[in-house]
């Protein structure tokens, strides 16, 4: 019976079943370490409210500065050196700040939480990017369709567990101790990922070898096919509308939830049922039908799924009446993460397996890293833009649903123009 389950979440083949579970568990380990250190970023952001938009803009200079050392290190080394020390970078940080809380005067903290706040930005999407980079160039192109979804499920499950540690620990434990738990699973990654390489070398039949030592080129390659190339522009494109889509819900989503509910515990609660419900159905959505969506639909027509959803969406917003607004932001929002988590993702990560190895390590960092974050700061400064010219919530949401038709055309046309590439 489990294994009938199994390969009801998984359509495996022979060979696949442990790196699948593999990748599996880097995923887990990597949103684990993730959300242990969300909450702490979140509570600093809520103390410096003020300042969140320089912090989100520091957060994009950041990014242009870290992709280029990165793919300095791409260049130079092969993965089973640079994915590692990649993760272990991350994790000597969270050492350094660990010191810095405890040993630096009490003066220091507003400023240490600052860094920290934009440090944990860039980690969030650097370590995930690192991670699908990896699983790219490991899983060919067919094997994504089939596998990808099952494969996050270990992403889903590791915040879900990360999430709880945290509530669980954070009124026992003092704040400074939640950075160093998240140091193992960050270590336990790095096993994983030099265990799913080793595999690779010896099994080349079920997973892509590395077939040179190093992937070569400069700091700087991974920009500028970026530019030129069709496909990786529109990919780049797909992701730059989608944080526009995400960013306007989120800033809709605050501004509907403060004038709806005055006690922030009551908030606090709402928003809890919101990530609950998207756990639970991104996760059965991950692990029984993404695979099989994505069979039937296709990459096109799975990656217009969300802009869809997003859409319909901004219209119940903008026109729902006052009285269900509540429950029309809670229905959106539970569709469109889950869709984004579930559906989204996947199928925008089986698209790198089309492309050559330094684009899905360096272009891929470009466009994950730098392009997303820099959507998030223009999409923000957006909707500033746009209630200071004395714009309600609805009218903006109303704005975004053209946009939105746009971002689904662009997927269906992902879809059919990308090929799988050979190298």
């Amino acid at each position: 019976m489990p294994a009938n389950l199994f390969q009801r979440a998984a359509p495996v083949r022979p060979g696949e079943a442990v790196p699948l579970l593999l990748a599996t568990a880097y995923g887990f380990c990597i949103l684990f370490a993730y959300y242990l250190l969300r909450p702490v970023r979140d509570e600093i952001g809520a103390a410096d409210r003020g300042n969140l938009q320089f912090l989100w803009t520091a957060v994009f200079f950041v990014m242009l500065l870290a992709v280029p050392l990165y793919s300095a290190a791409v260049s130079r080394w092969p993965r089973a050196v640079f994915i590692p020390l990649a993760n272990r970078f991350f994790a000597v940080n969270l050492i350094g700040f660990y010191a810095a809380l405890t040993l630096l005067p009490q003066s220091a903290r507003p400023w240490i939480d600052r860094i920290f706040y934009v440090w944990t930005s860039v980690f969030a999407l650097f370590v995930v990017t690192v991670f699908w980079g990896f699983i790219v160039d490991l899983f060919r192109d067919e094997q994504g369709k089939r596998l990808f979804g099952f494969i996050a499920v270990g992403s889903s499950l590791g915040a879900v567990v990360g999430s709880a540690s945290t509530a669980a620990l954070a009124s026992q434990l003092p704040v400074f101790l939640l950075l160093l738990l998240a140091v193992p699973p960050l270590e336990g990654a790095c096993w994983l990922a030099r265990a799913l390489d080793r595999r690779a070398a010896h099994a080349p039949e079920t997973l892509n070898r590395e077939p040179e030592p190093r992937i070569g080129g400069s700091a700087w390659s991974g920009i500028v096919p970026v530019l030129r190339d069709p496909a990786l522009r529109n990919i780049a494109l797909w992701i730059l509308l989608m944080t526009f889509a995400s960013t306007i819900l989120y800033f809709v989503q605050s501004h509907l939830l403060g004038e709806a509910i005055s006690d922030r515990a009551l908030r606090r609660a709402f928003l809890a049922r919101i990530d609950l419900a998207v756990n639970a159905v991104t996760i059965v959505t991950q692990a029984f039908f993404t695979a099989h969506i994505l069979a039937r639909l296709g990459i096109g027509l799975t990656l217009a799924l969300l802009p869809a959803v997003a859409a319909l969406g901004f219209l119940a917003l903008g026109a729902a009446p006052t009285v269900v607004t509540l429950s029309a932001l809670m229905i959106v929002r539970v569709l469109y993460d889950s869709s984004r988590h579930a559906l989204a993702k996947p199928a925008r990560e089986v698209l790198f397996t089309r492309v050559s190895r330094e684009q899905r390590y360096k272009s891929k960092a470009f466009i994950d890293a730098a392009v997303y974050r820099g959507g998030d700061l223009v999409s923000g400064w957006l909707y500033a833009g746009f209630a200071a010219l004395g714009l309600a919530a609805g009218a903006i949401a109303l704005l975004a649903v053209p946009v939105a038709v746009v971002w689904g055309l662009l997927g269906w046309r992902l879809g059919r123009s990308t090929a799988p590439a050979h190298d």
